[in-house]
């Protein structure tokens, strides 16, 4: 696995952090790391790392007799290609791996269909100089123009697939939508459930509504969103739903393949913008969390921060500290809660129902 951080910014995840969380990536989709390498350096090159560098992965591949490179920026076509060829194994960057395990945890036939058009928009500028066979796609005898080259081929049949994949979707969405605004016409408070992946969601959308949706200590457990009816203390009702997580590096198409299930979110009346209060870079998973929501024009939307795992807390006034920096900084109330053993649930929703009567 290998890493480079330009001199020139200040990135809040270090090299060693964010190789990490690389890790925690490939382990999640079946992968077994043999090795890392960093770099920092004034400019990325046409191989991504430097010379000195590439020599040091080639001996580590050589060494660890490793068939995969596993890079944790989204590298460029050209980058790929080069580094493929320098190499002499496969090469895959950070999206490709976020993309395959999406594929893993995709459940739903929406779900599916959402990783699968993600799939082929990275791969269509990265076909030249792959071999890839597509006829599986809907190509094959007959679909070929004359004089038309393998490449020429891939890409049309792609193109066709990708453009099929975003009619079906659009279907989806449209549907969705009619159920999204009769539930709205219901009066029934929607809440949805965002945060980093990993950050406890599920455990908590599963507390909350006594649900068995799947809740494991791994990136991306849940693809797919799941919305329940819950009665709250006050007898009233409340509908809450469960939401794909967030990463630091995903990229913008990645985010916009996923624009149905993420309909959930624009009908939201509240957020539980839930936080794993015990991991090192809780306040920039945060962040990456807020960025991605503004860039959907979603910030808008009134939320709280639930810092979850409150049970797993060693020093409670160093995370008190941390909490009031937190809620300080991105103006947001807060509340400790534990998902695993139920501590403050009950008042979380106390807290919600008060919130929405002010709405």
């Amino acid at each position: 696995m290998a890493a480079v951080e330009l001199k020139n910014e200040s990135p809040q995840w270090s090299l060693e952090e964010s190789l990490s969380e690389l890790e925690y990536l490939a382990t999640t989709a079946g992968a077994k790391v043999a090795g890392f390498l960093s770099q920092k350096t004034d400019r990325y090159t046409q191989l991504y790392v430097g010379k000195g560098k590439l020599d040091e992965l080639k001996d580590l591949i050589k060494s660890t007799d490793s068939s995969t490179a596993i890079f944790d920026d989204e590298l460029t076509p050209t980058q790929q290609r080069n580094l493929e060829n320098e190499l002499n194994c496969k090469v895959i960057d950070r999206t490709a791996l976020i993309l395959d395990v999406f594929a893993n945890s995709a459940i739903t036939h929406e779900g599916k269909l959402q990783v699968e058009l993600a799939q082929h928009q990275y791969l269509l500028p990265r076909l030249v100089g792959q071999w890839s066979h597509l006829e599986r796609l809907g190509g094959g005898i007959g679909t070929r123009g004359p004089g038309e080259t393998q490449l020429e081929t891939d890409r049309r049949l792609i193109r066709k697939r990708i453009q099929k994949l975003s009619t079906e979707l659009d279907k989806v969405k449209s549907r969705r939508n009619i159920y999204l605004n009769k539930r709205k016409t219901s009066g029934i408070p929607m809440v949805s459930l965002v945060g980093y992946t990993n950050a406890g969601k599920s455990t908590l959308f599963n507390r909350l509504s006594a649900s068995d949706v799947i809740a494991q200590n791994k990136l991306f457990s849940t693809l797919d969103t799941t919305t329940r009816k819950i009665t709250l203390p006050s007898s009233g009702e409340l509908l809450i739903s469960d939401t794909v997580g967030f990463i630091q590096k995903l990229s913008p198409f990645v985010v916009s393949a996923f624009n149905a299930t993420l309909q959930e979110l624009e009908h939201a009346d509240y957020l539980f913008h839930v936080v794993d209060i015990t991991h090192p870079k809780a306040l920039h998973q945060i962040g990456v969390v807020k960025e991605t929501l503004d860039n959907l024009n979603l910030g808008h939307i009134p939320s709280v921060l639930v810092f979850n795992k409150s049970d797993q807390i060693k020093e409670a006034a160093q995370a008190q500290i941390l909490a009031d920096k937190i809620s300080h900084q991105h103006k947001s109330k807060h509340i400790f809660v534990s998902a695993l053993t139920g501590d403050k649930v009950e008042e979380l929703l106390n807290k919600t129902e008060n919130e929405l009567c002010n709405l």
